[in-house]
C-alpha cells in the first residue's frame, strides 16, 4: 500500500472536497442527534477546515480533534480560535488515554483503509454512557442511483475517480456500514438517514442560490429522510460502547 498524502487529498479536483450544500447537511445532522447527545467530553475524528468543530464547540464546553493533515489543523484553528485542542495522528495511530463522552466521525469513516480496526480505537475511546455518532455517504442515496441510471457511475457503491482523489476507499450502504460497527464491537443505538437528496452538492448550491428551491423544499426532503433512511444522502448509526 503506498503512503498516503493526507495533505493532497483534501484538495479540490473535478468536483469540490465540500460544497455549500455540505454545510446545510451538517446543520440537518445536528438536528437529528441533538435529541441523543450526551454531556461531557467532545471528541471529532476528523475536521477539514473545521466547520462543523464550530458547531461542536456551540454544544460542548471541551472539544478534542484528531486529524492526519497537518494543514488543516493550521486553517481549523485559525477558523475555530483556542477553544479546541489538535492532535496530529492518524487515526489508526491514536494511543491517548483520554475518555470521552461523544465522538463525532462525520463522513470520515469511508476515508479509512481499515474501518473496523478504526472502530474499535473509538470504542476503547468512549466513556461507558458514551455514544459515538457515525456518518458516511450513502452508496443508495438517491442522487446516486439516479447518476448510475445516467452512465455516471458504474454502481451504487462504486468509487469514481473524484472520490478515490479525496481519499475514499469504501461506499457504505446501512448494511455494510452496521456489519463494521458490530464487528469492531461497538452496540448499535439507533441507525437512519438524513435528507432525500435528488441532484449534487453541485446542482443544490446552483439552484439554491438562483431561487429554483428554498428552505421549505430543503425542510420536505429533511422529513421525508425520516421515512426513507436508504434514500437518503447520508446514512448514520449512534453506536454505544461495546466490549
Amino acid at each position: 500500500m503506498s503512503k498516503r498524502d493526507y495533505n493532497k487529498e483534501y484538495q479540490d479536483n473535478t468536483r469540490k472536497y465540500a460544497y455549500n450544500f455540505d454545510y446545510t447537511l451538517r446543520d440537518f445532522m445536528i438536528r437529528t442527534f441533538k435529541p441523543h447527545l450526551p454531556e461531557g467530553r467532545c471528541l471529532e475524528m476528523g475536521c477539514y477546515l473545521g466547520e462543523f468543530t464550530k458547531k461542536l464547540i456551540s454544544l460542548y464546553d471541551d472539544v478534542t480533534v484528531i486529524e492526519a493533515s497537518d494543514e488543516l489543523i493550521e486553517k481549523a484553528k485559525k477558523n475555530v480560535g483556542a477553544k479546541v485542542k489538535f492532535i496530529h495522528s492518524m487515526f489508526e495511530d491514536y494511543d491517548g488515554d483520554e475518555k470521552f463522552d461523544a465522538i463525532f466521525f462525520m463522513h470520515t469513516l469511508e476515508h479509512i483503509d481499515d474501518p473496523i480496526a478504526v472502530l474499535k480505537i473509538v470504542n476503547s475511546c468512549l466513556t461507558d454512557n458514551g455514544k459515538l455518532f457515525l456518518v458516511v455517504p450513502n452508496a443508495n442515496a438517491l442522487s446516486r442511483q439516479i447518476a448510475v441510471k445516467m452512465g455516471l457511475v458504474d454502481y451504487n457503491a462504486a468509487i469514481i475517480e473524484s472520490e478515490r482523489l479525496i481519499g475514499h476507499v469504501k461506499t457504505y450502504s446501512l448494511d455494510t456500514l452496521e456489519n463494521d460497527v458490530l464487528k469492531s464491537g461497538l452496540k448499535v443505538y439507533m441507525r437512519g438517514g438524513v435528507f432525500v437528496k435528488t441532484l449534487s452538492g453541485s446542482q443544490y448550491d446552483q439552484a439554491l442560490q438562483s431561487g429554483v428551491i428554498n428552505d421549505a423544499y430543503l425542510e420536505g426532503c429533511y422529513q421525508l429522510g425520516t421515512l426513507f433512511p436508504d434514500l437518503c444522502s447520508s446514512i448514520y448509526i449512534i453506536c454505544e460502547k461495546g466490549n
